[in-house]
């Protein structure tokens, strides 16, 4: 990301228009090189001066030189042997003298037509800018679809407008969007739909333990009764996950929600400390109170699992930033694994042998926070452990 940044910094339109002035600033670079050279380099040309009896005075065969603001200068030789300057001034107009369609305020000379081929490079430059920036827009208007439908905004269309290879380009990209939108919405209503149906076979199976004659034993009813609340768990976090991955759907009513009160109240629930950081400053955070109270419970859940000791929930602000760090004292995860933990179904290794938890607890913490402009991370808990950081945005008072 930081590469591409970099990149935007300098963007397309601007290279581009940047590359047509260099090509007219060195067209008029070689243009006034050669008008220079081909000044240098004119044809000879004879002078003859003669008296009032016609007679020949003096004649040279020179090369007419052009002294800037002093006409044209040319030596010539005597008929005794002596060298003159002869000058030609160039002559002075006043305004509106001159043949008809004359216009005296254009330059002349070498130097004039520098300066003509200058605002012939400025005229370019302004007149192409406009026509460079259309263009370009239209694939900067590209690139932020693809970044928004990249971020998972899968709804994203661009216009496809005109005939040519960015507008072939924008076509395809609708067509694959369209395409994988499609698929995506296939596929959650496909694992939604399924999650829903199960509970009815679970709800049976209850129902047949409790019927079921003879009795089973305390040992295996226990072991059965949490097999069916670990699917029952399983399917309603699926469930949980599938909605929280749509972005039409309604999780529920924003408001002002109590940060430290709903800590305290989780914390009491699963037996960790709470240190609520500065007993006088209320943490407000906007959110939908029940995907909070999940994300908090989760986390308090998945550390008194792994956690050889107490659970400790610090409840802290850091600018515009609310935290919440749940710390345990248990193995603690390995760098490589942190951000692994959040992703589905992903367990460390020997987690899967552990007594509850089905892979799905960290990943929804980690949706919840983006739900709510937030973040969700793994770091190290100082004197063994791990620490699990929930940052939300605070409630602007």
């Amino acid at each position: 990301m930081t590469a591409w940044n970099a990149r935007l910094r300098f963007p397309l339109y601007l290279r581009i228009w940047i590359a047509v002035i260099l090509a007219v600033g060195l067209l008029t670079v070689a243009f006034g090189w050669l008008w220079r050279v081909n000044t240098e380099q004119a044809p000879t040309r004879e002078i003859i001066l003669r008296d009032d009896s016609g007679k020949v005075i003096g004649q040279s065969r020179v090369r007419v030189v052009r002294s800037p603001g002093q006409g044209l200068e040319f030596p010539v030789t005597m008929a005794d042997g002596r060298e003159i300057t002869v000058q030609l001034p160039p002559r002075q107009r006043t305004v509106g003298e001159g043949p008809a369609g004359a216009r005296p305020w254009l330059p002349r000379g070498p130097t004039g037509f520098l300066w003509l081929l200058g605002i012939v490079a400025l005229a370019v430059a302004i007149g192409s800018y406009p026509i460079v920036r259309r263009l370009t827009q239209r694939l900067e208007d590209l690139r932020g679809g693809v970044e928004r439908w990249g971020e998972g905004d899968l709804s994203v269309r661009m216009p496809e407008e005109g005939n040519d290879e960015v507008a072939f380009l924008a076509r395809r990209f609708n067509h694959a969007a369209e395409r994988v939108e499609v698929l995506v919405k296939s596929h959650k209503s496909l694992l939604a739909n399924a999650s829903h149906e199960l509970r009815s076979p679970l709800a049976r199976i209850r129902m047949g333990l409790e019927l079921m004659v003879p009795e089973p034993s305390p040992r295996a009813r226990d072991e059965i009764t949490r097999n069916i609340a670990e699917l029952d768990q399983l399917i309603d976090e699926i469930l949980l996950a599938s909605r929280l991955d749509s972005r039409d759907s309604d999780m529920g009513t924003v408001e002002s929600v109590d940060l430290t009160g709903l800590a305290a109240e989780e914390s009491s629930r699963a037996g960790a400390e709470l240190d609520p950081g500065d007993a006088s400053q209320t943490v407000m955070v906007l959110g939908v109170a029940k995907l909070l109270r999940r994300a908090l419970r989760n986390l308090l859940e998945n550390a008194r699992r792994y956690s050889d000791g107490p659970v400790l929930v610090t409840i802290g602000c850091d600018g515009k930033q609310a935290t919440v760090r749940v710390s345990d004292r248990g193995p603690g995860v390995p760098p490589a694994e942190r951000e692994r933990i959040f992703e589905p179904f992903y367990r460390l290794r020997g987690a899967s042998e552990r007594e509850g938890g089905v892979g799905l607890g960290l990943a929804l913490v980690r949706s919840i926070a983006e739900r709510h402009q937030g973040s969700a991370y793994c770091e190290d808990n100082p004197g063994g452990g791990a620490r699990f950081v929930l940052t939300l945005p605070r409630e602007q008072m």
